[in-house]
């Protein structure tokens, strides 16, 4: 047993023991026995390659964000998170010291020591912290179609009004943006200048489009369109040497997933566009959670799909680490579960079929080890354990190892509401956003031009009225005449008959004497 112990120290410290800066995540288990010498540590500059952390409810996920959250942090190395239920908000306050707490310190050569780190909190209702915005021209045509769940040739049908707008340089700021774009393009004046260039629009698709805008409005979650937008190099401070943990609370929206996981990747795309070039860098820049994951694939179009592929597989070269969390690694497509280097797996349960064929599944991700039986591994971990595997500086997965995890230092849990309320009140960030601001964008400029298009229709009708009543004056002049007129009429008529009369009587005078004559 000993030599197996040597083995494994030996095998897991080859394994996680990076040159440069590291987090560590805990300590190996083999058999039932920490051992507390096989550390497994995370090196910083391999974070950018992305990462899994997977498990059942209960196992401890929101945990092991934190732990890395709060190590990443101490590194100077700034987070985002989803806060799902409002129960992450306690990194602003120092944890609580106990007895599990002193003993998994111990257990993983880690002395425990409460802390606090630093904290900003977000909220996309704006109720829970500074509002986060995005303008819908940002937002993208392929992310709202998600959101408003349509299907392909609507789609198509968004992204042909995205691109006239952009061409028009018309700005698509809200979705009273979208809406009077729409309509102005679809049965509006603006009909004929969309057809040729990028398509007719039938009356059936523009009106399935409103109704599902309209359908979003009345959900209450429209003003996450709008300005003052959100301002991705926010989330890159640091206070003292430390990086600033943001959080996006979404505890009072739980109930529409599709709109905060779509949001989260928005902001992932505007990342993607935003950032310059980096490379590879000894530290990521930032390090992006994206918490209910499996959220963001269900029913995803294949548009959709290949979006998130490509800002995954390029948003390394920006310096920026993303994880996604879920329950299982089968929540997330093939195409990217294979971009995400660093794999952190709760416990799973085995209880229905459906959850047999997925701790399956899962088990064919990981390479053999020669310490456990990854199946029974899988469905025997303990609260605050994982199996673990990343990538090494060289790119290569490292040993798979059964880790007993480093205790989180903050509280695990809500901060109390009056900490709550002071972190909100006074970030610079909740008066830079509070106040939304208008200005001219689509909906105006469409306002404008169809004002004048109807002036102009106001002055035509003027003046084709005008003129029908010219000719109907003119008409009534020519066939109807004065007294005067009318008196001519009759002496030039009784001139002309007694002309006639006269002019024969002379011409029979005329004959009757020459015939005399004869």
């Amino acid at each position: 047993m000993i030599s197996n112990i040597e083995e494994f120290v030996e095998k897991i410290t080859t394994s996680y023991n990076p040159k440069g800066d590291h987090i560590q995540l805990g300590s190996g288990i083999l058999g039932s026995e920490v051992i507390t010498d096989a550390k497994v540590n995370l090196a910083l500059k391999i974070m950018n390659r992305h990462g899994l952390i997977a498990g059942a409810t209960g196992t401890g996920k929101t945990r092991t964000l934190q732990l890395i959250a709060e190590q990443l942090s101490d590194k100077g190395v700034p987070v985002f998170m989803l806060d799902v239920k409002g129960d992450l908000s306690g990194l602003a306050e120092q944890g609580k010291t106990n007895e599990a707490l002193l003993a998994r310190g111990q257990l993983v050569g880690i002395p425990f020591e409460p802390a606090q780190f630093p904290l900003e909190l977000f909220s996309l209702s704006g109720k829970l912290g500074a509002p986060m915005r995005i303008t819908v021209q940002d937002f993208g045509p392929i992310l709202l179609a998600r959101v408003l769940d349509l299907n392909d040739t609507q789609t198509g049908v968004l992204s042909a009004i995205f691109k006239y707008a952009e061409d028009q340089r018309w700005e698509l700021i809200d979705l009273n943006d979208l809406k009077k774009l729409l309509a102005y393009l679809a049965g509006g004046p603006g009909a004929e200048d969309i057809k040729d260039d990028y398509g007719k629009i039938s009356t059936a698709t523009s009106g399935t489009i409103l109704r599902k805008i309209v359908a979003v409005e009345q959900q209450g979650i429209a003003h996450i369109f709008g300005e003052k937008e959100f301002d991705i190099q926010d989330l890159f401070n640091k206070v003292d040497g430390r990086g600033v943990i943001t959080l996006l609370n979404i505890s009072d929206i739980q109930d529409q997933p599709l709109v905060f996981s779509t949001f989260l990747l928005s902001l992932l795309a505007q990342l993607f566009k935003k950032l310059p070039e980096v490379g590879d860098l000894d530290k990521p820049k930032l390090v992006f959670f994206f918490d209910e994951a499996h959220l963001l694939f269900n029913n995803a179009s294949k548009a959709f799909l290949t979006q998130v592929e490509q800002i995954i597989r390029l948003i390394r070269s920006k310096g920026i680490g993303v994880f996604f969390c879920t329950q299982a690694a089968t929540d997330i497509p093939a195409s990217v579960l294979g971009q995400l280097g660093n794999r952190v797996q709760h416990a799973l349960r085995a209880f229905t079929p459906n959850d047999a064929d997925n701790l399956r599944k899962t088990v064919k991700t990981y390479p053999y080890s020669p310490f456990y039986e990854i199946d029974k591994v899988l469905t025997s971990l303990g609260t605050g354990q994982a199996l673990i595997t990343v990538l090494n500086e060289k790119g290569i997965p490292t040993e798979v190892v059964a880790t007993h995890l480093v205790p989180a230092r903050a509280i695990m849990g809500p901060c109390r509401p009056e900490t709550y309320s002071q972190i909100t009140t006074d970030s610079e960030f909740y008066s830079k956003y509070q106040e939304r601001v208008e200005r001219r964008s689509a909906a105006e400029i469409v306002d404008e031009k169809t004002a004048v298009l109807e002036a102009r229709e106001e002055q035509e009708k003027a003046k084709k009225e005008a003129e029908r009543s010219i000719n109907r004056s003119t008409g009534r002049r020519s066939s109807r005449q004065t007294p005067i007129e009318a008196a001519k009429t009759q002496a030039s008529r009784t001139l002309a008959r007694e002309g006639a009369k006269l002019l024969g009587k002379l011409a029979n005078g005329i004959l009757s004497a020459m015939f005399r004559k004869k």
